[in-house]
């Protein structure tokens, strides 16, 4: 399949972007394609216009699976499995967030949790104590908020987060 500019200059960017939020190229530019051609490719499709190795995709799309951001399904006539991604960004949104959340937010609040348990943890002293409990209660509020944004309907919390812009230019204004 050809790119037009268009195309092309978006699935470069998101790799690129992919990359500074710690995604392999592949797999964002991948996910990229998917999203910006808005219907089902196969394999050697997405290979041949990202002109990257099949092993490669395949592990990329095990991994956009993984993330929960594809699925595969099969298209009439077809023997071969074809791959999909959302073209809601709303619900792209939440499932990066959730899965960000689980992988490497949440072992780290439990890792914290852990450490103020121990015994070992009150030898400390206690500037580092305040530091490390305040860092919990910070992760721990923040995980709660996140919850609640994510069970927000779409709409809502598009107000939610204009509102909250709209918040911040009056409380930098009394200041």
């Amino acid at each position: 399949m050809e790119l037009t500019d268009t195309a092309r200059r978006f699935v470069v960017h998101w790799g690129e972007m992919g990359t500074a939020w710690g995604v392999n190229r592949t797999v964002a530019q991948i996910h990229a394609l998917l999203f910006f051609h808005g219907r089902p490719l196969h394999a050697e499709d997405i290979a041949t216009t990202l002109v990257v190795a099949r092993s490669n995709v395949s592990t990329s799309l095990r991994e956009l699976q993984n993330w929960g951001l594809i699925r595969q399904t099969q298209v009439l006539g077809d023997r071969r499995d074809y791959f999909e991604t959302s073209s809601d960004v709303w619900e792209l949104f939440r499932t990066i967030v959730r899965q960000r959340k689980e992988r490497e937010f949440q072992p780290t609040v439990q890792m914290l949790q852990s450490l103020v348990g121990t015994p070992e943890f009150e030898q400390e002293s206690p500037d580092a104590q305040d530091r490390v409990r305040e860092t919990l209660r910070f992760m721990q509020t923040l995980g709660v908020w996140t919850d609640e944004m994510l069970r927000l309907s779409p709409a809502t919390l598009e107000k939610v987060m204009r509102l909250g812009a709209s918040v911040q230019k009056f409380v930098r204004s009394e200041t």
